[in-house]
C-alpha cells in the first residue's frame, strides 16, 4: 500500500505570483511537495516560505550535477527556501516545465528544527539536489510558493502529499492469509483456520460465513449456502481469538444422503451456522435446515429454513411434475432459493448478500460480478436430460446439471457458496471465510 496520501492539489489556469497551501493537518509523519513549473520570465527561481516567515531564518548545502561538471556550495541566512535553483530556471523561452519535488521531515514536530530536502531538474541542464533548514521549532502549518520574478505560468502544477507515520500505516494485529489496508481500514481475511491476535485493544467489525451445503445427485436439490454471523464495533483485547473456517458439505453419491456445511467462528462469539444440504430421496425429499436452508426435491418436499436472521429459506420442489423432478433452489445470505417449476424446471439458487462487497473488493475474495463483490449464494436445482436446471445464486453457488451423467457444480471456496444438484453426484458446497476490519 502507498503512504503517500494527496492533501490538496492546483493547476494554474492562469498566471500567479503565489500558491499557498494552509491549515495543513498534522496527523503526518511527513509532506511531500511536487510541483511541475512553468515561468512567465526568462529566468526565475521557486521560492518556499514557511508558516509565512520570510526572515533571515534559512540555511542549506546543495550539489548539482549536468553529465560534465559537478559542483556544491552553502549559505546561511537566507529568507527563504530554493524550490529550483540555477541550472533549472523557470524560463519562459523553454517549453519544458521544471520538475522540483520538497520532502519536509517531521513537520509536526515543535521541538526541533525543521530539515527540507529538496531535489529539482531539467533533463538539458541538470539536476540539484538541497538540504535546507529552516531555524524554527514551530509545526509547518502553511507552505508558501512564489517566484524571483514574474509568475507561474498557466498550467504550473502543485501537489501536495502526507505520509502516514509508522504507528498509523502498520495492522494492528496479526493473522490471516490476506492483510491489507485500503486506507481507511485494515482487513484480516481468513480462507483457512486460524488465529487473529491485535496488539493493542481496537474496535472490529466481523463478517464470519459457513461453509455451504452439499447439492443432491440425480435431479434433486440445491445446498444452502452457510449462514452469516455478523459483529459490528465489536471491543478486542491484546489476546488470541480462534478463527475457524468450516468446510463446504460433501455432494450426495447414489443413495447417500448430502451433507450440511460445517460452522465458521471467530473466537467465543455467536458461530456461522454450516449450508443446509440439498434434499433427496434418502433424506425425505425434504431439504436440509442450516444457515441458509437448502432447497427440496420434487413433488413430496418442503422447503428448509434458514436459522434466524443467518440466511434465507430454500426453494420448494414442484407438486406438478412429469418424467422429471422439478426441484428448489438453496436459499442464499441475500435472497431465498426459488422454488421449482412445474415444467421440469430447476429452481435456482438465492443470490448471496453485497453488505460486504467493500470487503470482498479490498481483500480480492467472494464473488465479483461487475465491480460488485456477492458472498453465500445459494446452488441450483438439478434436472433430467433435456429440461432446464437451476442456475447458480450469485455469491458463489453452484449451478445444477441437467444431465444424467454429470455431476453438480460444486460451490466457490471462501464463498460460503452452497453447490449444484447432479446427475451423478451433487457438487460440494464452497468453504465459509472469516474477515476481521478496523480503522487504520
Amino acid at each position: 500500500m502507498s503512504t503517500y496520501t494527496p492533501i490538496a492539489s492546483v493547476t494554474l489556469s492562469a498566471s500567479t505570483s503565489s500558491v499557498t497551501f494552509g491549515g495543513i493537518p498534522q496527523d503526518y509523519a511527513d509532506l511531500v511537495l511536487v510541483s511541475n513549473l512553468k515561468g512567465t520570465t526568462s529566468a526565475a527561481y521557486l521560492y518556499i516560505r514557511l508558516n509565512g516567515d520570510s526572515g533571515s531564518n534559512y540555511s542549506y548545502t546543495f550539489m548539482y550535477g549536468n553529465g560534465t561538471d559537478a559542483g556544491s556550495g552553502e549559505e546561511f541566512n537566507k529568507t527563504f527556501i530554493y524550490g529550483t535553483g540555477f541550472g533549472a530556471m523557470l524560463n519562459s523561452s523553454n517549453n519544458t516545465p521544471v520538475l522540483s519535488t520538497q520532502h519536509f521531515l517531521s513537520y509536526a514536530n515543535t521541538s526541533t528544527f525543521k530539515t527540507v530536502l529538496g531535489h529539482d531538474g531539467l533533463a538539458s541542464v541538470g539536476t540539484e539536489f538541497w538540504s535546507h533548514l529552516w531555524r524554527n521549532t514551530s509545526a509547518i502549518t502553511s507552505i508558501e510558493c512564489s517566484t524571483s520574478t514574474g509568475s507561474f505560468a498557466a498550467g504550473s502544477t502543485f501537489n501536495l502529499y502526507g505520509i502516514s507515520s509508522s504507528n498509523a500505516v502498520a495492522p494492528k494485529a496479526t493473522g490471516g492469509n490476506t492483510v491489507i489496508s485500503d486506507g481507511t481500514y485494515w482487513y484480516h481475511a481468513f480462507k483457512s483456520s486460524g488465529t487473529f491476535t491485535p496488539n493493542q485493544s481496537i474496535t472490529a467489525d466481523v463478517m464470519i460465513i459457513a461453509g455451504g451445503g452439499g447439492g443432491g445427485w440425480s435431479q434433486t436439490g440445491g445446498g444452502g449456502a452457510g449462514g452469516l454471523s455478523a459483529l459490528s464495533s465489536q471491543a478486542l483485547t491484546a489476546q488470541d481469538y480462534s478463527v475457524i473456517i468450516g468446510a463446504g458439505g460433501a455432494g450426495a453419491y447414489a443413495n447417500a444422503q448430502t451433507v450440511a456445511g460445517n460452522n465458521s467462528s471467530f473466537g467465543a462469539f455467536t458461530a456461522a451456522i454450516g449450508g443446509g444440504k440439498g434434499g433427496n430421496n434418502q433424506n425425505g425429499n425434504v431439504g436440509g435446515n442450516g444457515g441458509c436452508g437448502g432447497g427440496a426435491q420434487g413433488a413430496n418436499g418442503t422447503k428448509a429454513g434458514g436459522t434466524g436472521s443467518q440466511g434465507f429459506n430454500g426453494g420448494s420442489g414442484s407438486s406438478n411434475e412429469t418424467t422429471y423432478r422439478s426441484t428448489g433452489g438453496g436459499g442464499g445470505l441475500g435472497a431465498a432459493g426459488a422454488d421449482g417449476g412445474g415444467t421440469q424446471v430447476g429452481g435456482a439458487g438465492g443470490n448471496g448478500t453485497t453488505s460486504y462487497s467493500s470487503w470482498g473488493l479490498a481483500t480480492g475474495t467472494g464473488q465479483n460480478s461487475s465491480g460488485t463483490v456477492y458472498f453465500g449464494g445459494g446452488g441450483g436445482g438439478g434436472q433430467g436430460p433435456g429440461s432446464t436446471p437451476g442456475a447458480a445464486g450469485l455469491g458463489g453457488g453452484g449451478a445444477g446439471s441437467n444431465s444424467s451423467t454429470s455431476p453438480g457444480n460444486s460451490g466457490s471456496a471462501n464463498t460460503g457458496g452452497g453447490a449444484g444438484s447432479g446427475g451423478t453426484v451433487g457438487g460440494s458446497g464452497g468453504s465459509g471465510i472469516v474477515i476481521v476490519r478496523y480503522a487504520v
